[in-house]
């Protein structure tokens, strides 16, 4: 049996996304430490009650200090250099970099990555390519951009695997040659899901529409917005909902913006929550519109296996949870029209509804499986 290391870089992610994972390593009758920072008293009860052991480190999510950055690797070494993983998987971006490097100095043999989408860093990288998703840039996003790249290309070095949750990314990564000849490349199905967690769920009557995200313009929110508004125009009893929070990222919504969405009617906004399950029961239909880089966002699985109608853009991440007019709509990203004729559509027809929705569980079932998506990573990893 192996001892393993899985690092994020927040710890209620460890159970959010990779309980699941966590709970198959662990009944394999593998030894498992995940690692986060800051874990609170009620993720570090749930991580033991999984039987893995919970370690701290130092990060900050966001931004490039050289002097933090360098701590982070130091400090994960360490710890490394302790506990003698015989494997190590990071997910989301700073834990990938710094913890594959934290682990080629700590000499751990099989060193793995998954990227879960590719973020800030490369949302203006690659203006006018992979369908147009991204467009316009500043000069630092671009620098961002390349230290990205070259932290990539040498942190990743002699990785045993890295998966990729979109082959959009897949393409990315290859494209700018940022991995080396030994690191095979695995496509899987998101983080997946429980479809037991998430069972089916009757639709309400009405045309409830939800978006859950945080509340960046690249999440597609503006354009959320301005369909309602086109929609209600026609529909006037369709509603549609919003959940997410106001995130510290350049391109986030105001809270002005926010604010006039809902004393107009258009947005009923229900804030951050915990669960998302009760308003996914009640809602009809989930869309995001998203052309920032996802990885596959889970929010669209989950609302899949609840058997919803998804309407999201034609993205990377996204573009890969539609059957093209059988489970949900692709809309244009960037596109408040198209997006609100496609919204209409559903708006005033509850059979397309309740058609797309049980077509969306199946695909859920037979494709974003969490046990699926599991086996297919312990494979590549050989546990």
């Amino acid at each position: 049996m192996a001892r393993v290391v899985v690092v994020g870089g927040y710890a209620k992610s460890l159970i959010l996304f990779r309980g699941s994972l966590l709970k198959a390593l662990v009944s394999q009758g593998h030894e498992v430490i995940a690692c986060a920072p800051d874990a609170c008293n009620d993720t570090q009860s749930k991580l033991e009650a999984l039987g893995v052991r919970y370690e701290s480190f130092p990060v900050e999510r966001t931004g490039l200090n050289p002097f933090r950055d360098i701590g982070t690797v130091t400090a994960l070494k360490k710890l490394f250099t302790q506990v003698q993983p015989d494997v190590f998987l990071a997910y989301t971006i700073k834990p990938v970099i710094y913890g594959s490097f934290a682990a080629k100095l700590a000499k751990v043999k099989t060193r793995a990555a998954m990227i879960t989408g590719l973020g800030y860093a490369f949302s203006g990288t690659f203006s006018g390519t992979f369908s147009g998703t991204f467009s316009g840039t500043s000069l630092k996003r671009r620098l961002v951009g390349l230290a990205a790249r070259t932290l990539y290309r040498l942190a990743l070095r002699g990785s045993r695997v890295v998966f990729f949750q979109n082959p959009d990314d897949a393409r990315v990564f290859e494209k700018l040659k940022l991995l080396d000849s030994s690191t095979q490349a695995v496509l899987i199905n998101g983080s997946g899901v429980d479809i037991d967690q998430f069972p089916a769920h009757p639709l309400p009557k009405e045309a409830v529409f939800l978006l859950v995200a945080r509340l960046l313009g690249e999440k597609g929110v503006r354009e959320y917005a301005e369909a309602a508004k086109l929609v209600r125009e026609q529909e006037p009893n369709a509603r549609f909902q919003l959940i997410g929070w106001i995130d510290e990222n350049p391109d986030a919504i105001s809270q002005s913006e926010l604010d006039e969405w809902i004393n107009t009617g258009v947005i009923e906004f229900l804030g951050r929550v915990d669960d998302v399950r009760p308003y996914l029961k009640d809602s009809s239909v989930f869309v995001l519109p998203s052309y920032y880089p996802e990885g596959t966002p889970r929010t669209i699985l989950e609302a899949l296996a609840l058997g919803r109608a998804i309407v999201t853009a034609d993205s990377p991440g996204c573009r890969e949870t539609v059957i093209r007019d059988k489970n949900g709509f692709l809309v244009r990203p960037r596109d408040a029209d198209d997006l609100a004729e496609k919204l209409l559509k559903l708006a005033q027809d509850p059979g397309l509804r309740t058609r797309m929705g049980n077509a969306s569980r199946q695909l859920a079932e037979e494709k974003y499986d969490v046990r699926k998506v599991n086996a297919s990573i312990l494979n590549a990893l050989s546990l």
